[in-house]
């Protein structure tokens, strides 16, 4: 008999950060982004929830409705080391070469003290894997990196195309898997308003 698993991945609302093109601390969404996530409450029905341990993220899945998700660290954004509350271009100037080594290969080189998109692959495949075998519709709130690492496990995609996905601040990303087989149903959804 065929297993069918859902997992609707929220983006996290907009922060201060987010709006102003900042590596991610963890700082709390802003008055917008409590808006917009609060148009998903009632919207994202679920058999069970989980969430990031950022505040952002635990903020997000209160507003959408689910107040006690259950907190899973595979579900954290990409470590971003010493660059964290830095600008792409003041983070540049502080360290250029780190800075261009990671731009060329992501999955290979990690930020000063961070990790490699590889290390959060592989976190994100051992949740989804997880979230396989479950035979349940799932609300994971989370960040853009583990969203793109999603996307990029689900569809085999190669790693240059890391860039070219960008999941919209308080949008749903969804995934089907039969039989362990993960399917991209939705990509980037925004709340209708």
């Amino acid at each position: 008999m065929s297993r069918r698993s859902t997992v609707h991945l929220l983006r996290h609302g907009p922060t201060s950060a987010t709006r102003r093109s900042l590596f991610a601390a963890d700082e709390p969404l802003d008055a917008k982004g409590r808006d917009l996530v609060a148009d998903w409450c009632g919207r994202l029905e679920a058999d069970r929830a989980a969430s990031s341990p950022l505040r952002r993220c635990l903020e997000t899945a209160e507003l959408a409705g689910h107040a006690d998700p259950v907190v899973d660290g595979r579900w954290s954004e990409l470590d971003f080391g010493q660059w964290k509350g830095l600008s792409l271009a003041r983070a540049a100037e502080l360290y250029p070469d780190d800075m261009s080594r990671w731009l060329e290969d992501p999955f290979g080189v990690s930020p000063p003290g961070g990790e490699t998109f590889a290390q959060l692959k592989e976190r994100v495949e051992s949740a989804m894997r997880d979230l396989a075998a479950t035979g349940e519709t799932t609300l994971v709130v989370t960040s853009a990196g583990p969203i793109k690492a999603a996307v990029l496990s689900v569809l085999e995609a190669p790693s240059t195309s890391l860039w070219r996905i960008d999941p919209m601040p308080g949008s749903v990303t969804t995934f089907t898997a039969h039989d362990g087989i993960w399917s991209l149903r939705a990509l980037s959804k925004e709340p209708v308003r």
